[in-house]
C-alpha cells in the first residue's frame, strides 16, 4: 500500500500489511537547549524527496500529522459489482482507526471519521480501473475523481481534508490499498470550491488487514514510508514492531523515531548523543504517554541508531514485544527499500506461537548493541515494569 510519486513511477502492490512516567534522562553533563545534545543535533534531513525518514517533510505535498483531519468515507459500487449489503459493516470496519491513532499519537494526531451512509455508483466498471501491478498515478486519480464527481450531489467537500472511498465487496477487481497523494503541478481533482489533495482508497485487503489499515495509509499522507521490503522477504526490515510494516503484527505501535518525526513525541523526549561521548537514558516505553522515548545515536549525516522501551500490554504477543528495541535510521534509504532497520538481539531465538523471528529481537538487561563501523554502543542496564534504562556512547 505505498503512496509514490505522482507520475515518476508507478503504484507498486502493497503486502500490507500506559500510566507510569519515566524518569527524565541523564548525562555525563549537563546539556543547555542549544548545546551538540540538544534533540536538533540528532535530527536526519530528508535526502529522497519523497516519503522517507528525514525531519523537515514537505508541508506541501504533505499534511500536518497533529490535529484533527477531517475525513469523509464514501462507499461505491460499480455497474459490473453492485453492492449487495448495508454500508454500516463497512463503516464499522474502519471506525476503530481513529480511537488506535489518537491513542499511538498521544493524543495528538485525530481522526474525525464522517460517512456518507449511501452506496455511490461509479461511472465505469470495476475492472477497467487497473488495480494490478502497475497502476499509473493518473488511473489512482481518475479512480478519485469519478469518486468524487459521483459523490458531489450529496456532500460538501470544502468541509473536508481528505476523503476514503470504499468499495462494495463485490468489486473483486479493486483488491488493495494505495494512497493518493496531489500533485500540487496539475489542476488534479476539485470539488465545492475545494482541491482534493488527500485519499485513501481502500482495497479488498481491508478485510484482511483490520482497521489498521486505514492508520497506515493516512500516515503516507503525513509523509511516512513503507517499512516493509518491496524486494526480498516482505518483513525483514521491522517486522510487526511498527504499522507502516507488517499491520497485523503483534507490536505494531509507531516505531519512536517515526513519532519525533511527525511530532507526537516532543524534542525534550529526546536523548541526542551526536558525537563522542557517552549519557544514561532512562526510557518509558512508546506505548505509554510521558517520559523520554528515543535515545538517539548519530553516526552520519543521514544515519543514527535508536533505542527505545517497549511494552505491548494488553497484548497475548507481549511476550516476544517487550525491552529495548535498537534500530538504524537512514534518512536517504527510498520506501520500502529499508529506511528503518531494526537490530536482532536474538537472532538464533525459536519464537512462541504468534511470533515471529523479528518479534523477538528486542534487548534485555545485559546485553549489548555495538557496531564497529562507527563507534555506535548501546547497553542495556536495566529493565521492567515502568521502563529500561541505558547508556549510549560513541568512542
Amino acid at each position: 500500500m505505498p503512496a509514490l510519486p505522482p507520475r515518476l513511477r508507478p503504484l507498486a502492490v502493497a503486502f500490507a500489511l500506559l500510566p507510569c512516567i519515566a524518569a527524565p534522562a541523564t548525562a555525563t553533563a549537563a546539556a543547555p537547549t542549544n548545546s551538540p545534545h540538544s534533540s536538533e543535533s540528532c535530527a536526519l534531513p530528508g535526502q529522497t524527496g519523497w516519503t522517507d525518514e528525514g525531519h523537515g517533510t514537505d508541508r506541501v505535498q504533505f499534511q500536518p500529522a497533529t490535529g484533527t483531519h477531517r475525513v469523509l468515507t464514501l462507499f461505491v459500487d460499480f455497474p459490473d459489482a453492485p453492492a449487495t449489503d448495508s454500508t454500516a459493516a463497512y463503516a464499522a470496519q474502519l471506525a476503530p482507526a481513529a480511537d488506535w491513532m489518537a491513542k499511538a499519537s498521544y493524543g495528538r494526531s485525530r481522526l474525525a471519521i464522517s460517512s456518507l451512509n449511501r452506496w455511490i455508483r461509479m461511472p465505469a466498471d470495476s475492472a477497467s480501473y487497473g488495480f494490478a501491478r502497475g497502476l499509473t498515478f493518473e488511473a489512482h486519480e481518475k479512480y478519485v475523481r469519478d469518486a468524487i464527481v459521483a459523490a458531489d450531489p450529496y456532500a460538501d467537500f470544502s468541509r473536508y481534508d481528505m476523503v476514503y472511498v470504499v468499495p462494495a465487496k463485490t468489486a473483486a477487481a479493486i483488491s488493495f490499498s494505495p494512497t493518493y497523494l496531489y500533485d500540487p503541478t496539475t489542476p488534479g481533482v476539485t470539488a465545492d470550491g475545494a482541491r482534493l489533495k488527500w485519499a485513501v482508497t481502500f482495497g479488498q485487503d481491508m478485510w484482511h488487514w483490520g482497521p489498521k489499515v486505514a492508520d497506515h495509509e493516512t500516515s503516507h499522507t503525513f509523509g511516512l514510508p513503507d517499512l516493509y521490503s518491496f524486494t526480498g522477504a516482505t518483513h525483514q526490515y521491522v517486522g510487526g514492531w511498527d504499522v507502516m510494516g507488517n499491520i497485523a503484527g503483534p507490536a505494531p505501535q509507531y516505531l519512536g523515531w517515526q513519532s519525533w518525526k511527525l511530532g507526537w513525541t516532543r524534542d525534550d523526549q529526546v536523548a541526542c548523543l551526536p558525537a563522542a561521548g557517552r549519557r544514561t537514558v532512562r526510557l518509558t516505553p512508546v506505548e505509554r504517554p510521558g517520559g523520554t522515548k528515543i535515545a538517539v545515536l548519530r553516526t552520519g549525516g543521514t544515519t543514527a541508531y535508536v533505542a527505545e522501551s517497549r511494552r505491548a500490554e494488553g497484548n497475548d504477543s507481549s511476550a516476544c514485544s517487550t525491552g529495548v528495541l535498537i534500530y538504524k535510521v537512514d534518512s536517504a534509504a527510498q520506501t520500502g527499500d529499508g529506511p528503518l532497520r531494526i537490530m536482532n538481539a536474538n537472532p538464533t531465538a525459536t519464537p512462541p506461537a504468534g511470533c515471529t523471528q523479528l518479534d523477538l529481537a528486542a534487548y534485555k538487561p545485559g546485553q549489548t548493541f555495538t557496531d564497529p563501523d562507527t563507534g555506535a554502543r548501546v547497553d542495556v542496564l536495566a529493565g521492567g515494569g515502568p521502563g529500561d534504562t541505558v547508556r549510549i556512547s560513541m568512542r
